[in-house]
């Protein structure tokens, strides 16, 4: 990957590891986690509160870490799956409210079997190796 691709693919995997970082996670991590803990039970999860944390630090700090490349596989493995699980809990619900739990998931399943890309902290750790 280099070039415009290389530009192109850090673009998409900074713009949705900060929205998921940001725009869903840190206001888990920053709130109360009963309510979200609440709706986490009603899915049939045992120790609400502990799955709860989880899905939010997987949305918070996994989403970080997919926007700056580091660890960068895996942090995409752990969102994935907490957004596949939104997306199961959205099932039932309109396409609008089930949308961008789709969309994530994609991104970051595209992420677990792209990589970060060379404009990543991972690369530059592997180039310094």
């Amino acid at each position: 990957m280099v070039g415009r691709s290389a530009l192109g693919w850090t673009l998409v995997r900074v713009v949705f590891g900060l929205t998921l970082a940001l725009g869903h996670g840190m206001s888990k991590v920053r709130g109360d986690m009963s309510q979200f803990a609440q709706g986490v039970a009603a899915l049939g999860f045992p120790f609400p509160l502990f799955f709860a944390w989880c899905a939010s630090l997987a949305e918070f700090l996994g989403g970080l870490l997919v926007a700056v490349g580091l660890f960068t596989r895996p942090a995409a493995a752990f969102a994935g799956f907490t957004m596949l699980v939104a997306l199961f809990r959205h099932r039932a619900d309109p396409f609008g409210r089930m949308e961008l739990s789709l969309l994530y998931l994609t991104v970051m399943v595209a992420v677990v079997l792209a990589g970060a890309g060379p404009w990543s902290l991972d690369a530059r750790v592997r180039r310094k190796a």
